[in-house]
């Protein structure tokens, strides 16, 4: 699989650089991604969950290493994301199944 923890370093490096290239793209981008955090109804930890199921769904292993990042900054535990990818794979079968693998390898890099 990947290492996660360079290959998060590596994405948010790129992204850097597509920042300066396409400034206004990012901008918009950044406004979409910060609008979770005025939610009212679901706490920081729901939203990363459900993120990491859409990720894996979306097959986005940049998406897969910045959530998993975020979830456990907000405290998710391996058996919550476990759940989570548990809905991924009923919703997406054995696509998400691969993609819940490469999940887990991610947070147990980072979690460490």
């Amino acid at each position: 699989m990947l290492d996660w923890k360079t290959y998060r370093k590596d994405v948010k490096g790129r992204v850097g650089e597509l920042a300066q290239a396409a400034p206004e793209a990012i901008k918009g981008y950044m406004a979409l991604a910060a609008s979770g955090e005025k939610a009212q109804h679901l706490d920081g930890k729901t939203r990363e969950l459900i993120s990491l199921a859409v990720a894996v769904t979306t097959r986005c292993d940049g998406c897969i290493a910045s959530h998993v990042e975020a979830a456990i900054k907000h405290g998710a535990t391996k058996e919550e994301l476990s759940e989570a990818l548990g809905v991924a794979i009923a919703m997406n079968a054995g696509a998400a199944l691969v993609y819940s693998a490469r999940t887990l390898d991610c947070f147990d890099q980072m979690s460490s």
